[in-house]
């Protein structure tokens, strides 16, 4: 069994919507503000989403955000879930990590996927049916760029001269990649460092596919990001907030990130997400159990992170869920789980 502890942390994707209207430097400053102040409540990790020409300003620009952390913080581990990286040269994608690497003394880690928003790859001068390969071969080009090889690369999507890129990263980033569909999820199996999972639904299938592709489930490395709300009383939480976690799903699904977005129906109601498992609501000695029983059944998952806040609410409002997490939840996962594991153990 793989000892090494799991950590927690925060996701954010930096969302601005008009219908509750603020600047968009005061949520920065804030946003800021509060992930210096988890740190020191315990918080060891945050995320850093990507899309770009949206309406309420999801972030476009997660590098410059993870710097800004970066410069904030001391021990935090600031990764990205994810970049869309066939939106992206990989050669500066890999210039990037490296120089936040070196900014942070080694806390940054590289996570991306292949997207899926046709507008975005239309104005990157992609198509989406090269998604597969250009994150494939986006990969490959990140490892080759990393290591320090000074020859020429030449791949179906890119081809790149005999030049160093440098600085290289002293602490060489994970490469984690996310998925959802059962062929990207054996991709990530065979090429990544780890899997940025969503929703918790897929980590069987990644640890099989691992199996599929000649490595070890013992080996695996899950990264799980988090769609529960965990506060004192979950449901009049949720009677507060449940229109923000409705404009945030209804907008992935808009998008297309669940199927085509003419076939995939939006949600009516915020009792409807609750009704698909799309969000589920817990208190703190449910999510204490719930978190435990996942922990001690998957000692792949290295890192747990929950929305820091959801779209349009205030960054305060998220700060609360966050001291309860940090003062009832994460302190009695970690005992629970050690003492289950010393119980196997013995």
């Amino acid at each position: 069994m793989n000892d090494e502890n799991c950590t927690f942390g925060l996701w954010y994707d930096f969302r601005n919507p008009e219908r509750w209207p603020r600047t968009f430097t005061d949520l920065y400053a804030q946003t800021l503000e509060q992930i210096t102040w988890a740190e020191a409540r315990g918080i060891e990790s945050v995320w850093l989403t990507e899309h770009h020409f949206m309406a309420d300003g999801y972030t476009p620009s997660p590098f410059v955000l993870a710097a800004a952390i970066g410069a904030r913080t001391r021990s935090l581990r600031i990764g990205t879930n994810l970049i869309v990286s066939p939106l992206h040269n990989p050669v500066r994608l890999a210039e990037d990590a490296a120089t936040l690497s070196l900014l942070t003394a080694g806390r940054f880690d590289l996570g991306v996927g292949q997207g899926y928003w046709k507008p975005e790859f239309a104005a990157f001068g992609q198509t989406l049916r090269n998604r597969p390969s250009l994150l494939e071969e986006g990969v490959e080009l990140i490892r080759h760029a990393w290591s320090g090889q000074c020859d020429e690369f030449h791949g179906k999507r890119y081809d790149f001269p005999a030049l160093p890129v440098t600085p290289r990263p002293e602490a060489t980033p994970q490469l984690l990649v996310g998925a959802m569909a059962e062929p990207a999820i054996e991709r990530a199996a065979r090429i990544a460092d780890g899997y940025l999972s969503t929703q918790n639904a897929h980590h069987e299938m990644y640890l099989d596919a691992l199996e599929r592709v000649g490595r070890s489930r013992e080996d695996g490395r899950i990264y799980a990001g988090q769609w529960a709300v965990i506060a004192d009383d979950p449901e009049r939480e949720w009677a507060r907030i449940g229109e923000h976690a409705l404009y945030q799903i209804n907008g992935y699904i808009e998008m297309g990130a669940f199927g085509p977005s003419d076939a995939v129906p939006a949600f009516a109601t915020p009792q409807d997400l609750l009704d698909a498992g799309s969000f589920t609501l817990w208190d703190a000695d449910t999510a204490v159990s719930e978190l435990t029983a996942m922990l001690v059944a998957r000692p792949q998952i290295k890192d747990v992170h929950f929305w820091a806040q959801l779209p349009g609410e205030s960054v305060d409002s998220g700060s609360a869920r966050i001291e309860l997490l940090t003062s009832k939840v994460i302190p009695q996962v970690r005992a629970a789980v050690a003492a289950a594991r010393q119980e196997v153990t013995a």
